[in-house]
C-alpha cells in the first residue's frame, strides 16, 4: 500500500503541530506506521491523500451515524450558508434544536449548547458543584470526558493508548477534587460515600464506556449508582457523548431505564460538526448565568451550521426509528462467531474486539489486552482497506451506510488474520 503522500505530510504537519496531528490518538502511537492523512469521505468509505480507500469503522469516533456525506445533512448545511455562519446573538435554530433534544431525552428539561463534549462535561460539573455547594467528583477508570483538568485523572482514551497515567499541567488541588473508582464496582462506590457522602456533588461516568473500549455496566452498578446519590444529595451525570443517539435515539438512559441528573451530548447532535450540549432538571440548569450564578458562555455556542446539520440529523433519526434495527443487525453480523482469543463486547453499533479473554468489565480487564498483537491486527486491517480505531482502548462504531457486502469483507480480513 503506497502511503508516500501522508508520509511526507506527516513530516511537514511535524515541524508545526506536536506529533504532526491535532488530536493525540491520531498519531497512530500505539499502533506504529505512519497515519493516513484523510482527503475525502462518503458513506461508509475514506480515502486517504495516495488515495486509498477504507471501510470506516471509526465514523468521526462515533457520530457519523448515518454514514459520511448524507445527503440530508448536506442539504441543511448548504441551507445555513445563505443565512450567515455565525451571528453572536440567538437563533430559532437553536431553539428547535433543543426541542428535539428533549423530545428524545425527557431528562434533559433544559439545555445549553456549546462547542464540545469536552465544554459540555465541564460545564455541567460547574453547575453541579455550584447547585449541591461540594466540591468532590466522583469518576471511573478508564472513562474519558474530555480534556477537563479536573477530570484527566485515571482517564482512559488517548491517555490509556499513549500509556500517560495522569498528566502533566493539572494542579494537585484540581486532581484532588476527584475521586476515580473502578467501574462496575458496587463495593468502591458504596465506600467512598461512606467517605466522602457529605462532599460529592456528582458521580460522572460514560453509561457505556468507549474509552477503554465498549465496557457495559452492569444492573447492580446502574442501581447503585442511583440509590447512592439520590441518598446523599449528590448529582448522576450521563456522559453520554458518545451514546447519545447511538445506542438508541434516547442514549443510554433510555435503553437502561435510569434517569440522569444531568446529560451532557456531543458531535452527533450537529450531525459531526462541532458542537456540545448539557442539561438536565430544570431546577439545576436555572442555577447557569444569566438567570443563575453559574457563569458559562461562548461565542459561537448554538453555530448557525452546526445546529442546522444537528438538526437535520435528528430528526431523520425522529422519522426512521427502525434505522436503530438495521444497525443492530449489521453490527451483530459483523461481531458475531468471531475467532477464538478475543473478548468482544457490543452494545447496538458500538462495539470493541479485545485481545484477551478475560472478560472485560472494567479498566484493569482492559489493560490484559495483547496491545502489540491487537497494533499487528491493525496495521492487517489496514492493508486490507478496513479502517479500525488506531488504539485498543477505542470503541469502533458501525453506520447505517455500511453494506453487508462491507460486513462480509471485514469479517473476512479479520479471519485472515487468525
Amino acid at each position: 500500500m503506497n502511503t508516500s503522500r501522508s508520509e511526507a505530510l506527516l513530516a511537514r504537519a511535524q515541524e508545526l503541530v506536536p506529533g504532526g496531528v491535532n488530536s493525540p490518538v491520531r498519531a497512530f502511537r500505539s499502533v506504529g506506521g505512519t497515519p493516513r492523512f484523510m482527503a475525502r469521505a462518503n458513506g461508509a468509505r475514506l480515502w486517504d491523500a495516495d488515495g486509498n480507500e477504507y471501510i470506516d469503522f471509526i465514523g468521526s469516533w462515533g457520530p457519523m451515524l448515518l454514514g459520511h456525506r448524507h445527503p440530508e445533512i448536506l442539504a441543511a448545511i448548504e441551507d445555513a450558508l445563505t443565512i450567515g455562519t455565525s451571528f453572536g446573538a440567538p437563533t430559532e435554530r437553536e431553539i428547535e434544536l433543543a426541542e428535539e433534544i428533549r423530545d428524545a431525552v425527557p431528562s434533559m428539561e433544559m439545555i445549553r449548547l456549546v462547542n464540545s463534549g469536552t465544554e459540555a462535561t465541564m460545564s455541567a460539573l460547574r453547575v453541579a458543584r455550584g447547585f449541591t455547594g461540594r466540591d468532590l467528583t466522583i469518576k471511573f477508570e478508564g472513562c474519558y470526558h474530555g480534556h477537563v483538568d479536573s477530570l484527566l485523572v485515571k482517564a482512559g482514551s488517548g491517555m490509556a493508548t499513549l500509556g500517560i497515567v495522569d498528566t502533566a499541567g493539572v494542579p494537585k488541588a484540581f486532581a484532588d477534587t476527584t475521586v476515580a473508582l473502578p467501574y462496575n464496582s458496587v463495593e468502591a462506590l458504596e465506600r467512598a460515600f461512606a467517605a466522602h457522602g457529605s462532599e460529592i456533588a456528582a458521580v460522572i461516568l460514560e453509561p457505556v464506556v468507549g474509552n477503554m473500549g465498549c465496557v457495559l455496566p452492569s444492573s447492580a452498578f446502574l442501581e447503585a449508582l442511583v440509590s447512592l446519590t439520590r441518598k446523599h444529595g449528590a448529582l448522576l451525570i450521563f456522559d453520554e457523548v458518545m451514546t447519545g443517539f447511538r445506542v438508541a435515539r434516547g442514549g443510554a438512559q433510555a435503553m437502561f431505564g435510569v434517569t440522569p441528573d444531568l446529560s451532557t451530548f456531543g458531535k452527533i447532535i450537529g450531525g459531526g460538526l462541532p458542537i456540545g450540549a448539557y442539561g438536565g432538571r430544570k431546577e439545576i440548569m436555572l442555577k447557569v448565568a444569566p438567570v443563575g450564578n453559574v457563569y458559562q458562555a461562548g461565542t459561537l455556542s448554538g453555530n448557525p451550521l452546526a445546529v442546522s446539520a444537528g438538526l437535520a440529523m435528528l430528526r431523520h433519526i425522529r422519522l426512521n426509528p427502525g434505522l436503530y434495527e438495521g444497525l443492530e443487525t449489521r453490527a451483530a453480523a459483523l461481531c458475531e462467531g468471531l475467532p477464538a482469543g478475543l473478548t468482544v463486547n457490543r452494545v447496538g453499533s458500538m462495539f470493541t474486539l479485545f485481545f484477551t479473554e478475560t472478560p472485560v468489565t472494567d479498566y484493569e480487564a482492559a489493560k490484559t489486552s495483547d496491545t502489540a498483537r491487537f497494533g499487528r491486527f491493525f496495521h492487517h486491517l489496514l492493508e486490507r482497506g478496513v479502517y479500525f480505531p488506531p488504539s485498543q482502548f477505542e470503541a469502533a462504531f458501525v453506520s447505517t451506510a455500511h453494506t453487508a457486502g462491507d460486513i462480509a469483507h471485514t469479517r473476512q480480513a479479520i479471519a485472515e488474520f487468525f
